[in-house]
C-alpha cells in the first residue's frame, strides 16, 4: 500500500467500490446480508486494521452503524432509498458526508449536514449492462418483481396495461439477458423515483419507455431523444406510446442508440466513483471528523436517540433490539 493510499471500510453494497482504487482509496468490503449493529470496534476487527474512512452504502436495512457520530474517522453515507425511508435524513446527519441518488431529496439531507457535505449522485448502469445480439421476441417487456402484497401499485398498473397491450410480457430474471430481447422495455416507478432501471435499460441498448419522472431525469436525459415517456399510472397513455413505438422500428433504434451513448458518456460506475472520491477528499481536507468530534450536536443526539428507540421497538429481532436500546440509553446519558 502506498503512503498516500487511504483505507475505506466499505459497509453494505458493492456499487462502484471496485473503481475507488483508481483514486488512491483502498476499499475493504463489509457486506450486509441482514440487519446488523456494528460499532467502530466491530468494523476495525472486520477490516483487520483501523480504516481512514467508513462508508455505508445503502442496503435498505435498519441503521447498521452504532455511534457513527462518534467514529474517529471520516464517515459517509451513500443513500439510495430515501423515497422509502423517512428516517434517512436524521441518520445521515450523524455522518460527515452524504451522497443522495434522488436529486429532489438532497435539500432535506443538506439541512441535516450542510450544502457542501450533501451532494447529488444519480443512479448509473454497471459495466455489465451492455448491448448484445438477440432476437426481439418481446414486444413490450417489464422485468422485475410483481407481487400484490409487496408491489401492489405495480401489480395493478400492469394488470390494467395488459388489458390494453396483449403483447406485454412480465418476467423476472437477469436484466442483461432479457432486456436486449425486447422491442420496448417498460419502466415503472411506484414512488416517482428516478430508479436504476432507467440507466440499466439504456445501458443494455434497449428502447426504453418510462414515466415522466422528477429527481433530475430531465437534466440527465431528454425525452424523445434518449427514451420515450408516458404519464405515470396512466395505462391508456402508456398503451398509446407503446403502439407508436412498435409501429416505428427506426425510431426505436434511434432512441436506443442515443440512450446508450448518453449512458456510456456520463452514467457508468467509474464516473460515480470519481465524484464520490472527490467528496471524500474534500472531507479529509476539511478535517470533517475533527470538526464533528470537537463540537457534538446536542439536537442531533436527541433525534438519533428517538430513531434508535423506534428501531428497538420495530426491528423484530430481540438481540438487535437490545443493541438499539442500549445505544438510545447511551445517547440519553451523554445528552
Amino acid at each position: 500500500m502506498s503512503t498516500s493510499e487511504r483505507v475505506i471500510a466499505w459497509v453494505g453494497g458493492i456499487f462502484f467500490m471496485e473503481h475507488m482504487q483508481a483514486h488512491g482509496l483502498r476499499p475493504i468490503r463489509i457486506p450486509l446480508t441482514k440487519p446488523e449493529a456494528l460499532t467502530f470496534e466491530d468494523i476495525t476487527e472486520r477490516c483487520g486494521c483501523v480504516p481512514d474512512a467508513v462508508v455505508y452504502t445503502d442496503r435498505s436495512l435498519p441503521p447498521p452503524l452504532l455511534g457513527v457520530e462518534r467514529f474517529p474517522c471520516l464517515t459517509a453515507f451513500y443513500c439510495i432509498d430515501s423515497h422509502i425511508h423517512s428516517w434517512y435524513p436524521v441518520y445521515a446527519g450523524a455522518f460527515d458526508l452524504c451522497a443522495v441518488s434522488l436529486r429532489d431529496h438532497v435539500e432535506r439531507f443538506a439541512r441535516e449536514l450542510s450544502p457542501r457535505r450533501a451532494i447529488w449522485l444519480p443512479p448509473y448502469a454497471d459495466d455489465y449492462y451492455q448491448p448484445r445480439q438477440a432476437d426481439k421476441d418481446f414486444d413490450l417487456l417489464f422485468v422485475g418483481t410483481v407481487n400484490p402484497e409487496t408491489t401492489p401499485q405495480r401489480c395493478d398498473f400492469l394488470n390494467r396495461l395488459g388489458a390494453l397491450c396483449p403483447g406485454l410480457t412480465v418476467r423476472q430474471g437477469d436484466f442483461r439477458e432479457l432486456m436486449p430481447r425486447a422491442k420496448v422495455v417498460l419502466n415503472i416507478a411506484e414512488r416517482g423515483d428516478l430508479n436504476f432501471r432507467v440507466f440499466e435499460s439504456l445501458g443494455c441498448g434497449s428502447c426504453l419507455l418510462t414515466p415522466g419522472l422528477a429527481h433530475g431525469q430531465g437534466e440527465l436525459f431528454h425525452d424523445g431523444e434518449h427514451f420515450a415517456s408516458y404519464t405515470g399510472d396512466d395505462e391508456a397513455d402508456c398503451a398509446a406510446k407503446v403502439r407508436e413505438l412498435l409501429a416505428d422500428a427506426n425510431r426505436r433504434e434511434a432512441l436506443a442508440q442515443a440512450g446508450l451513448a448518453q449512458v456510456n458518456a456520463s452514467h457508468r460506475p467509474w464516473q460515480r466513483a470519481e465524484a464520490f472520491a472527490k467528496l471524500l477528499r474534500q472531507g479529509f481536507d476539511d478535517d470533517q471528523p475533527g470538526q464533528r468530534l470537537a463540537a457534538p450536536h446536542q439536537g442531533r443526539k436527541a433525534a438519533l436517540r428517538l430513531m434508535w428507540l423506534h428501531w428497538a421497538e420495530n426491528c423484530g429481532d430481540a438481540a438487535l433490539a437490545a443493541r438499539h436500546l442500549h445505544e438510545a440509553k447511551n445517547l440519553g446519558a451523554r445528552g
